[in-house]
């Protein structure tokens, strides 16, 4: 399995880095990469019989999103069959990689791994952008221009879905600080990898991704004030972090910060043009309400509702959930749904389960993660960036495994943790 947790990290570096993948060939290469990770798992599968399947809860909805997409093109109900298929090709990626993941990374040793993987993804990719941020003018590399428009931070076409990468990755340090996960001696290197990327956040100046992180913070309080051995000294690291991060923007220059986060981008939808959009686009669920316009579709559907053109091609809306009502309809509203409800409710339990202070940090850092890109996918796409959509994926997955065994426990808290699912299934039923 070491080869295919390589890969699959090597994977998320590459779609990071690049531009989030939001181009064909780097689409097309993330595809690729997930198959060719799948060919692996198959391969040591078949060498090794005897190796278990961890099937998440969460697969059953995300299939059920791929089964609706191919029925809109069985059925011919896509405005856009070329677009569809594209987006099949991507959901398969998505759940590839989801699938994966729950295979590669089972113990603590590989927990951790993963969890370091992802904070050192978080400061490296959030140093660059800030160092880019000072020497470029407006290029991605300091090479790449960005000929069809767009706000670069970092390695992403648009500041806003840098600040989703930092809102999926920074709650990773964060917890493990907050929650004990960390021995002291690497205390200070999990703030350094923590304060640098909430630095950039700010620095970025994206409204939407500032407030979203302002409610990830209230999500991680609530979780640790809901602990019974709860402290105040618990509250101390965000603390640290928060003014670390912001003595850091006025070191490196507050009113630049101020402007950026102040000002209208060029290209960048205002809050009426956003209000027009979301509209218009529950105009297109209104009259597709069943299978909707076919997954991908938006691009090609919305000009034919569009009220308030403003020259501006419209791709994405700026809000997953009602670009996903209206190419989806009611059958993938409700597949999303469930996903979400699946996803709450076996993160709750596996966060209140009895476990060790690292297994506690690593579901608070899935939950506020992606509490945080889902209150952010109101006011943004994030889910529709691939980078980010599997980060979300992958934190996902880091909320919902089973407890991690502590440090000579040999599987107890993993036991107990399925003893307790069982119950609460059996008293469901």
């Amino acid at each position: 399995m070491r080869l295919l947790r390589a890969g699959l990290c090597a994977l998320l570096v590459f779609s990071v880095g690049a531009f989030g993948t939001v181009e064909v060939w780097s689409v097309s290469a993330v595809e690729i990469g997930a198959g060719a990770l799948l060919a692996i798992w198959a391969f040591l599968a078949w060498r090794d019989p005897g190796l278990q399947v961890r099937w998440n809860r969460l697969n059953g909805p995300f299939l059920g999103l791929i089964a609706i997409a191919l029925l809109q093109l069985l059925l011919h109900g896509t405005a856009y069959a070329f677009a569809t298929r594209e987006g099949v090709l991507t959901l398969a990626a998505y759940f590839i990689v989801f699938f994966l993941v729950a295979q590669a990374f089972r113990s603590r040793p590989e927990l951790t791994m993963l969890a370091w993987f992802l904070a050192c993804l978080c400061f490296g990719v959030s140093l660059f952008g800030i160092v880019q941020h000072f020497t470029s003018h407006g290029t991605i590399y300091w090479l790449k221009e960005l000929n069809a428009g767009g706000d670069p931070f970092g390695p992403y076409v648009n500041r806003n879905h840098f600040a989703g990468f930092v809102e999926l990755t920074a709650p990773v340090g964060l917890a493990l600080m907050v929650f004990r996960g960390v021995r002291r001696d690497v205390f200070p290197l999990a703030a350094v990898l923590t304060i640098l990327p909430v630095g950039a956040l700010i620095l970025s100046g994206s409204r939407g991704g500032i407030a979203a992180f302002a409610f990830q913070i209230g999500v991680l309080v609530l979780l640790a004030r809901g602990q019974r051995a709860m402290d105040g000294s618990r509250m101390v690291p965000i603390g640290i972090v928060v003014l670390a991060a912001l003595v850091l923007i006025a070191w490196l220059g507050a009113g630049k910060a101020i402007e950026r986060f102040s000002e209208m981008r060029p290209g960048e939808p205002s809050l009426s043009r956003r209000g027009t959009m979301l509209v218009d686009t529950l105009h297109i669920f209104r009259d597709h309400p069943f299978l909707g316009t076919g997954l991908g579709t938006m691009v090609a559907v919305y000009p034919t509702y569009e009220t308030a053109y403003d020259g501006h091609m419209v791709d994405h809306v700026h809000n997953d959930y009602a670009e996903g009502l209206a190419e989806m309809g009611i059958l993938g509203g409700a597949c999303g749904l469930l996903f979400l409800w699946l996803l709450l409710r076996d993160a709750r339990r596996a966060f209140e389960a009895e476990q060790g202070h690292f297994s506690r940090a690593i579901h608070a850092a899935g939950i506020v993660a992606v509490a945080g890109l889902l209150f952010h996918s109101f006011l943004d796409f994030n889910l529709h960036i691939p980078a980010n959509a599997m980060l979300f994926l992958v934190l996902a997955y880091l909320a919902t495994r089973e407890p991690v065994a502590s440090r000579g426990a040999k599987g107890a808290d993993s036991t107990r943790w399925r003893a307790t699912m069982h119950k609460a299934e059996v008293e469901a039923m």
